[in-house]
């Protein structure tokens, strides 16, 4: 009796199974990864921006920096910084005579001002690039509604060919009519003819 009840208590309870697929994930299963969950957010050393903002701002300071109101302002400060280093005391000048500073506040403009014009140009060169392939597909179908009514066109004027004008219904009609009266001219002298050889 107790070997039976520990037959069944051994039968009823689950055993673990074991197999090679047998219980195990898709993470467990040479490192896959899972198509069915989300990727985990990965760290970026560097920070994240909007490079379509960013696109705008460098076009906005490219357009600016095209402008003439750039150039009158650039030169002001540049008239101003050198007055002020010559002709101030010599305890408030801060960039004496070689103009180091100002030689340095140059070349940082002029290095940022060259990759953002380079980038508006980029920009302008992809929405150039658009427009043309949409140009081009607008062309292409008004040259194939071109083709497609010109050879309707044809299409028509064979037709209108072949259509019965009001003259030529006319001049068939003449042609029946002098049919008509020549037969009617040659009809009764066979009929005339052939009443005098029946009254024989």
């Amino acid at each position: 009796m107790a070997t039976e009840r520990q037959d069944k208590e051994g039968s009823g309870r689950e055993r673990p199974r074991t197999g090679s697929g047998a219980g195990s994930t898709a993470l467990s299963r040479g490192g896959r990864v899972r198509l069915d969950q989300p990727r985990a957010p990965q760290r970026k050393l560097l920070p994240e921006y909007d490079p379509e903002a960013f696109g705008r701002l460098s076009e906005r300071v490219a357009r600016f920096l095209g402008t003439g109101r750039f150039i009158v302002w650039m030169t002001l400060i540049i008239i101003v910084w050198v007055i002020w280093n010559i002709a101030a005391p010599r305890p408030l000048r801060f960039d004496p005579y070689p103009f180091i500073f100002l030689t340095l506040m140059l070349s940082l403009q002029a290095s940022y001002a060259a990759p953002l014009i380079l980038l508006a140009q980029n920009r302008q060169d992809d929405r150039d690039r658009v427009t043309q392939e949409q140009e081009r597909k607008q062309n292409e179908r008004s040259i194939a509604d071109t083709e497609y009514l010109t050879r309707e066109i044809a299409a028509l004027r064979i037709g209108v060919g072949e259509v019965a004008t009001r003259d030529w219904i006319r001049s068939e009609l003449q042609d029946l009519v002098r049919d008509m009266v020549e037969h009617r001219v040659v009809f009764p002298t066979e009929s005339g003819h052939g009443r005098e050889e029946s009254d024989r």
